[in-house]
């Protein structure tokens, strides 16, 4: 955590104050979103492979936000099956363009936050650049990323337990030539042993 400072802050909402961690970055760099797991399963922005993603970014001087969907811990409002938490990350979006108006805003996700981050970024062009980490391509419809042409990262786990790799897979075949797909042999859905891998696969991505 060394060398890593976090500011607590609220972010207003379109369902109320969104509770949020940012580290600045520096000057220059992207701006990126990360956005968690499912609200209703106990995701939250403290979940570890959430933290992680941050992390990664942050090491390499990006700034980084990342925050708890409506109705999570001190984010105000009501679970709104994925649409409104959508609309949760635009809103976070408009609040990092604010404080980083000329750099370039990327968006992350783990799991559900996969699906309410490209959910947003779909309906948000400031979005230059997309990471999705074991997206939930069982538990949502994902075809909405079928004509995407901005640069999409997925990162998928061949074991893991709650989306069958097979799913992903055959979700990866609908997508657009140049969206990259990287699956991680033996890993599973929170990749216990197989994290440092995650990381270096999304960091060799980003580095610019």
């Amino acid at each position: 955590m060394s060398g890593h400072h976090h500011e607590r802050l609220l972010i207003a909402g379109p369902a109320g104050d969104l509770q949020a961690l940012y580290q600045p970055g520096q000057a220059g760099k992207p701006a990126v979103v990360v956005c968690h797991p499912h609200p209703l399963y106990g995701g939250t922005m403290r979940n570890k492979v959430v933290y992680w993603i941050a992390r990664v970014f942050e090491d390499l001087g990006f700034a980084v936000v990342r925050f708890n969907f409506r109705g999570v811990e001190q984010s105000q409002g009501q679970w709104a099956n994925g649409v409104g938490e959508a609309d949760d990350v635009v809103a976070v979006v408009d609040w990092l363009k604010a404080q980083h108006p000329t750099a370039e805003v990327w968006l992350a996700g783990f799991s559900f936050g996969t699906y309410a981050g490209l959910l947003a970024a779909a309906k948000d062009p400031r979005i230059a650049r997309m990471f999705a980490v074991a997206p939930a391509v069982n538990f949502w419809s994902f075809d909405f990323v079928q004509q995407e042409k901005r640069p999409l990262l997925v990162i998928s786990g061949t074991e893991d337990e709650l989306v069958e790799f097979e799913q992903v897979q055959a979700w990866i075949n609908t997508l657009p030539e140049h969206a990259e797909f990287y699956p991680i042999e033996g890993a599973g859905h929170f990749f216990p042993d197989h994290m440092p891998e995650m990381m270096d696969v999304i960091r060799v991505s980003a580095a610019i």
